[in-house]
């Protein structure tokens, strides 16, 4: 069985950082694509981050470009999302999802639809 554990989020003050994982098991992250999403109350799902898993490419919404760093280690079958310069607009609950193969652009990707997610994990940046 296909598994994401997210792990990583917290209350932050604005400026502050944290660094959510996404941890698989069930399959490998090798030959995919992953992507963070992030949901707040009352709003629709907003992708944030996707990377290519094997080539390390990476894609950002404009709205944390600059700020949050997606990254992979294959080798633990985990994705990262470092998040810096928080602010409270960024206040949500993160979740990862993953699909494989990878047939689609990094920007599709974060339109969602992916066929493995996890549970998702809160953030909250206070001002």
């Amino acid at each position: 069985e296909v598994q994401l554990a997210e792990s990583g989020g917290g209350s932050v003050q604005a400026g502050g950082s944290l660094k959510l994982s996404c941890a698989a098991s069930g399959f490998t992250y090798t030959y995919n694509c992953v992507g963070w999403f992030r949901q707040a109350p009352g709003k629709a799902p907003e992708g944030v981050a996707a990377i290519f898993t094997r080539a390390g490419d990476t894609y950002y919404a404009d709205s944390v470009k600059g700020r949050f760093t997606i990254s992979r280690d294959n080798a633990k079958n985990t994705v990262y999302l470092q998040m810096d310069s928080l602010r409270p607009d960024d206040t949500g609950v993160y979740y990862c999802a993953a699909e494989s193969p990878c047939g689609r652009t990094l920007p599709d990707v974060l339109t969602g639809g992916q066929k493995y997610r996890g549970q998702g994990t809160q953030v909250t940046v206070s001002s």
